[in-house]
């Protein structure tokens, strides 16, 4: 069914640095065809580079999209597939919640406009993809350790020190229930600059 005349804002997204930041241009080109064929007039273009699908925290394209919907600027958000939107049930839900609210649809180019039983069963699964590579991750993680590699991130080396509370100006900010005086604090120090 055309939907001719209706105003689209086209959200696309990517999940880590490892792809290609030409993912995001694949998607638009895709969705704005769509919106040609379905006669909608392109207003915005959102977009989240190397952005995990597992939270929208930290997605600053879909916060703007989420506040340029809030005050009216399209009538439906075109996405490749829903999952670029997130693969977290409970986030895939609020979006679709919020945006129905506010007469915004939400439509994915393979699968149509999207309803409540479409955004459950494309939660379920998403979350389901994200629990099973958590596994996959963490089974390769302990195969690199196994190697004797380091399996990712910025090392850092624990040094124990004991610190005269009393003789730290900071002292006073401590909460003496959690870290009595003259106790053992831990402190951080990156692996370059540690001791060994």
């Amino acid at each position: 069914m055309r939907q001719s005349g209706r105003r689209a804002a086209i959200y696309a997204r990517y999940s880590t640095d490892l792809q290609s930041d030409r993912s995001i241009d694949d998607q638009v080109a895709l969705c704005r065809d769509h919106a040609r064929g379905q006669g909608l007039t392109v207003v915005e273009t959102y977009s989240d580079r190397a952005r995990t699908s597992a939270s929208i925290l930290g997605r600053d394209g879909l916060l703007r999209l989420m506040e340029d919907a809030r005050a009216g600027r399209f009538d439906l958000v075109l996405v490749e597939a829903l999952d670029r939107i997130s693969r977290d049930q409970e986030d895939l839900a609020g979006v679709y919640k919020r945006l129905t609210f506010a007469g915004i649809d939400m439509v994915a180019v393979h699968d149509g406009k999207a309803d409540a039983i479409q955004i459950g069963i494309r939660g379920l699964v998403g979350e389901l993809f994200l629990r099973d590579l958590k596994q996959k991750v963490r089974r390769g993680m302990r195969g690199v350790v196994r190697d004797g590699r380091h399996a990712g991130g910025r090392a850092y080396a624990l040094e124990r020190r004991l610190i005269n509370l009393a003789a730290v100006p900071e002292a006073a900010e401590v909460d003496f229930a959690v870290e009595p005086p003259g106790s053992w604090l831990l402190s951080h120090v990156p692996w370059t600059e540690a001791e060994h």
